[in-house]
């Protein structure tokens, strides 16, 4: 079984964000620029811009929830910590 993670995708524009967790980040990256996820497919988000590991899927799903409920400045601090430039990561995971 590959790790859990929770991930945050973006716009080019940056202005649209989406919040996952998976097992399987490259397939679920897939689903996302095939169209398959309606929300990212209407918005154009499909640039994965953060990426934390967790040990189990309840830990990624509860900090998953967790990111949800925050406000958008900090999720934007959340991403700039560890990505400040906004650069795509799918490259660096296989996605």
């Amino acid at each position: 079984m590959r790790q859990p993670v929770v991930y945050i995708l973006a716009s080019l524009s940056g202005r649209a964000l989406y919040i996952g967790v998976t097992a399987d980040l490259p397939r679920r990256l897939e689903e996302h620029r095939a169209g398959k996820v309606t929300h990212t497919a209407k918005y154009r988000i499909n640039r994965l811009i953060f990426v934390e590991p967790h040990e189990t899927a309840p830990a990624a799903i509860a900090r998953e929830k967790q990111l949800k409920g925050w406000r958008r400045s900090k999720k934007i601090f959340l991403v700039n910590r560890s990505n400040p430039d906004w650069r795509d990561l799918s490259g660096e995971i296989g996605g």
